[in-house]
């Protein structure tokens, strides 16, 4: 499985940025998707996940560290194994690497990363 991220960039605080994350190489649904971020210096730290039941009656589950709450929305795309992360009334504090992360049979994946920098 590869994961592609990209949407990252240089915003103003209180700006906005979309992340985007594609998975490729299975034909399997990953059920769950995630965002982490790393700072210089700091833990990679888990900003938001998304959980789906794989069937169209189950609601995915969602979490998100408490910091982004109510600024940042995790969801997933129309097309198979793709997660966003809309992130809004950003903080220099969000600033970091982003990296996407899928668990498929209980392996775990990565993305390359994608750099925020909210600077004004």
């Amino acid at each position: 499985v590869q994961l592609q991220a990209y949407g990252g960039g240089l915003v103003q605080p209180g700006g906005s940025l979309r992340l985007s994350c594609v998975a490729s190489g299975t034909v399997f649904t990953i059920n769950y998707m995630a965002w982490y971020r790393q700072a210089p210096g700091k833990q990679r730290e888990l900003v938001a996940s998304i959980t789906s039941g794989g069937t169209t009656n189950y609601v995915d589950s969602v979490n998100y560290v408490e910091s982004v709450k109510g600024r940042f929305t995790i969801s997933r795309g129309n097309a198979k194994n793709t997660v966003y992360l809309e992130m809004n009334s950003l903080k220099p504090e969000d600033a970091a690497v982003y990296y996407c992360n899928a668990v498929l049979v209980s392996r775990g994946y990565w993305g390359q990363g994608t750099q925020v920098t909210v600077s004004s």
